[in-house]
């Protein structure tokens, strides 16, 4: 009990220093949270056991990109190698983004475009091995699975063709503010929300004009999500992090 107790404390604390950094300006925004269905460490190992649905049909070689080796100004705020993400726990080991080298360098297109009008990119995720996905579905509710992807059908992220991201002010280098939070399970993550303030839904509209002149299209339920056009040409994978190109 004085265990879970302590516990307890530190987890107050925690989220309690997150909160003033975040308002000091020294963290990103402090993200949605869900209550997993289960303790991600089980789900994690049951999905590591699993394999993707099988595929019929013929698929492009993947040929997966590191986004910041593009270019170095494209900013990283990988959520999912930390504690700072829908599910309070990491799920990468490491913070790092790839996707299949047409939709990087589009998104490098993107990137560059942007720079006229005082923003950068930031990358939230790109390429996720699907036992990631798995167990991002088991950890969820199912009244909030329409923010998540089936594992049975696998993710466009799976197959590299799917990025999460935002804006960065090039002048502060800080992220810019949004109808809603990132992974935000509300209808405030919905591409065309009506609400938030004028200036929010510009940005969102200036990212999406810019994802769609590159061939994206936005996700209708979460703003920051694009899929690249060619996403169906290439396969499901599920080779971790670790594993690619360094």
């Amino acid at each position: 009990m004085k265990h879970m107790n302590f516990s307890r404390k530190l987890h107050f604390r925690l989220c309690g220093l997150l909160l003033v950094l975040l308002q000091l300006g020294f963290a990103q925004e402090v993200s949605f949270r869900i209550t997993p269905l289960h303790p991600v460490e089980e789900l994690r190992a049951d999905a590591l056991k699993q394999k993707p649905p099988h595929e019929q049909g013929t698929f492009l070689k993947p040929d997966l990109v590191e986004l910041v080796k593009l270019d170095p100004t494209i900013k990283l705020d990988i959520r999912y190698a930390t504690s700072n993400n829908f599910l309070g726990t990491p799920v990468y080991t490491q913070e790092r983004a790839f996707l299949q080298r047409p939709a990087a360098e589009a998104v490098l297109r993107a990137h560059r475009d942007l720079r006229a009008q005082g923003y950068g990119l930031l990358i939230h995720d790109g390429y996720r091995p699907w036992y990631v996905t798995k167990i991002f579905w088991d950890a969820t509710p199912d009244d909030k699975k329409i923010f998540v992807a089936d594992p049975a059908e696998g993710s466009k992220h799976n197959r590299g063709c799917a990025v999460d991201l935002s804006l960065y002010d090039l002048k502060t280098g800080t992220e810019v503010k949004m109808p809603s939070g990132y992974d935000e399970m509300t209808d405030r993550a919905f591409a065309d929300y009506a609400g938030g303030t004028p200036e929010e839904r510009a940005r969102r509209a200036l990212l999406r004009q810019a994802m769609e002149k590159q061939d994206f299209k936005v996700n209708p339920k979460e703003w920051w999500h694009f899929d690249y056009r060619d996403w169906k040409q290439y396969p499901i994978l599920n080779v971790k992090f670790e594993y690619l190109g360094k």
